[in-house]
């Protein structure tokens, strides 16, 4: 039997310019590359933009999942490394959204020859406050977070995606993120979940070595702004772009700001 290859099991879409700088787009928790679709048609005049959806989100091949391989980020970051090979991609730049953000990190660590640039978007290597550093959440906070996930997913979708979207006064927003996490199977976004909020990944942004760019909203409740400061201060030669909005998902809340922050940055010097 041959082994399924990336472009179906990851649903991987391959758009924009055919002769541009290759962009790919990594989506974070919950989610999946629709979350992206509001800032691809101006990436999309410039670049050739590589959409996917992680294993386990959106129409993934839901048989590749596994527990043991997912139940930290390194999993994660292979299959983006298996992607890039299967597609041959070389000096591409790399946007990882909220915890792809540090999938991205993971990845480029590995293999910093695949990629020219990197694009953090909402970034945080830790959300665990932990002495100095403050990273949004106690330990209290995070069990309590894992515990209400895990006892009634649908309920905690939609009680927690309109804090993450920000936004009030546009209530699709975060309509539009509850409907996305109520998509994904309450077993793999629990594991996802952990994943995502126990990890710790400061050590690795020393490591990364190719130009990187931190987008940061203003108020933030998941990813606050001493943590884009953080990320930018620990990668050296780090760029740092605040926007003026609000929530942990500008690409549907300021795609303009969003998309002109990553163009400025994939066409700059």
């Amino acid at each position: 039997m041959c082994p399924v290859s990336m472009r179906t099991r990851n649903n991987v879409v391959v758009t924009g310019r055919e002769d541009g700088p290759v962009v790919v787009l990594a989506h974070g928790f919950g989610c999946d590359q629709n979350l992206w679709r509001l800032v691809v048609p101006e990436l999309a005049e410039r670049y050739r933009l590589v959409l996917f959806d992680h294993t386990g989100a959106g129409r993934s091949d839901l048989s590749a999942w596994s527990e043991e391989r997912y139940r930290g980020l390194d999993g994660y970051a292979d299959d983006v490394l298996a992607l890039c090979r299967e597609l041959d991609l070389r000096d591409a730049v790399l946007v990882g959204h909220s915890v792809s953000a540090m999938i991205a990190v993971l990845a480029a660590n590995r293999e910093p020859d695949r990629f020219a640039k990197l694009v953090l978007l909402t970034p945080s290597p830790c959300y665990l406050d932990d002495g100095d550093y403050r990273g949004g959440f106690s330990r209290a906070d995070i069990d309590e977070l894992l515990e209400a996930l895990e006892s009634n997913y649908l309920g905690w979708s939609a009680s927690m995606a309109p804090v993450i979207m920000g936004n009030p006064e546009r209530p699709e927003l975060g309509e539009e993120l509850t409907n996305s996490f109520c998509r994904t199977d309450p077993a793999i976004a629990r594991v996802f979940a952990r994943a995502t909020f126990l990890s710790d990944n400061r050590a690795d942004l020393a490591g990364v070595s190719v130009p990187t760019l931190i987008i940061q909203c203003a108020n933030d409740a998941i990813a606050p702004p001493e943590v884009g400061r953080f990320t930018h201060e620990r990668i050296a030669g780090s760029r740092l772009v605040t926007l003026d909005t609000t929530g942990h998902c500008p690409q549907l809340s300021a795609p303009e700001a969003t998309a002109g922050a990553i163009t400025a940055f994939v066409s700059g010097p």
